[in-house]
């Protein structure tokens, strides 16, 4: 029995043990910017297709304290890395320090290699290692001088789907995409819209979660390269996500008045197999006639990078004339604009801390009946 760790956005930890938890995951248990579950090759095969918040799935090898280079580089040394990497594996460093007296990236990365190509070339053999192999990703983070050393088997992050074909200037990462649509907890019963759809992606992602088509069926991961055992555990997972999945007309309408950006999620929608399950169209968002009931879901521009704040507020003013005024209508709107529950119209229901990259950002959820 293995330990992962799914790191994640701030934020979404709970959504993401939730996730786990719900797949049958053992051991699950989250923390700060990540998530722990235990398991073997079946379970880092599932949990790396069928993750839809998470940002990759590492197996951890070690954890232990080391206040100077050299502690670092025996502890590592002393790793049976032999029972993780083959005599040709290649085998890259990377990772993160933060409050630790070993606070340079590049001279831990440095000691780390150096420190696993001891033992390795001790156990097979030789003065040199070929690292023509498969890739075995070692990544660390040392966070108050406390080292934790994984083996990265995702490879890309999960939030590469692989559907993504195009974007524009400000795009959304579709594990954020993913956690507003779970924090809504939308099932593909009533009318979803997107009045901002930009590339397409939170429209996507609410789609693919109402399909249940498992984000990860289809791209690679590294670990299917580590062994026939693992091979086989991602095909047993890509079998059962396909033997999940529904194939059902959704009520998804995404607009943007871009025309190049409706291009664009039309031919992100068409790579992700849900295009005929979304309405795509070019409309102004403040001109549509919303219903009185469904759901409406957006990243409308705010200010950052788009557009300056006056505009955006006036966008955000116009955009509360228009939905606030349907009663069983809900909202939920992700924006960095503080302010934005003045223009809008209304203070939000909840709110929800979330990160569109390095920006911070609030969604705000209303969902209350205002009849």
């Amino acid at each position: 029995m293995e330990q992962f760790v799914v790191p994640c956005l701030m934020g979404v930890e709970g959504l993401v043990a939730d996730e786990l938890r719900f797949g049958g995951f053992r051991d699950v248990s989250a923390r700060n910017g990540g998530v722990l579950f235990s398991g073997g090759a079946e379970d880092c095969a599932r949990a790396n297709i069928s993750l839809r918040c998470g940002e990759r799935v590492l197996l951890r090898v070690a954890e232990f304290r080391a206040y100077s280079f050299e502690e670092l580089f025996q502890h590592v040394r002393a790793l049976p890395w032999e029972e993780y990497i083959g005599r040709k594996d290649a085998f890259p460093v990377k990772g993160h320090c933060i409050g630790s007296r070993l606070h340079s990236v590049p001279d831990c990365q440095r000691i780390i290699k150096k420190a696993a190509a001891e033992r390795l070339k001790e156990v097979y053999g030789g003065e040199w290692l070929e690292e023509s192999g498969s890739r075995r990703q070692i990544q660390f983070a040392i966070l108050n001088d406390g080292a934790e050393i994984y083996l990265d088997t995702t490879g890309a992050p999960l939030y590469k789907r692989g559907y993504k074909q195009e974007q524009g200037e400000a795009g959304l990462r579709e594990t954020l995409a993913a956690s507003m649509v779970k924090l809504a907890r939308y099932r593909g019963r009533e009318a979803f819209f997107d009045p901002f759809c930009g590339s397409g992606t939170i429209a996507i992602e609410a789609a693919l979660a109402a399909l249940n088509l498992r984000p990860g069926a289809q791209r690679g991961f590294d670990a299917e390269q580590w062994s026939d055992e693992y091979r086989a555990a991602f095909c047993m997972a890509r079998q059962e996500a396909e033997d999940a999945a529904r194939h059902e007309k959704l009520p998804i309408y995404a607009s943007d008045i871009d025309p190049e950006m409706v291009r664009i999620a039309e031919k992100n929608a068409e790579a992700a197999g849900v295009r005929d399950c979304i309405e795509i169209s070019c409309r102004d968002a403040l001109e549509i006639d919303y219903p009185a009931a469904g759901v409406v879901m957006s990243n409308p521009p705010y200010g950052v990078r788009l557009l300056d704040i006056e505009q955006a507020r006036d966008i955000y003013r116009r955009l509360g004339e228009r939905l606030l005024p349907q009663p069983e209508l809900k909202a939920y709107v992700l924006t960095a604009d503080t302010d934005f529950e003045t223009a809008f119209g209304r203070a939000a229901d909840k709110r929800r801390k979330l990160y569109n990259g390095m920006i911070r950002c609030d969604l705000h959820m209303y969902y209350r009946s205002r009849t």
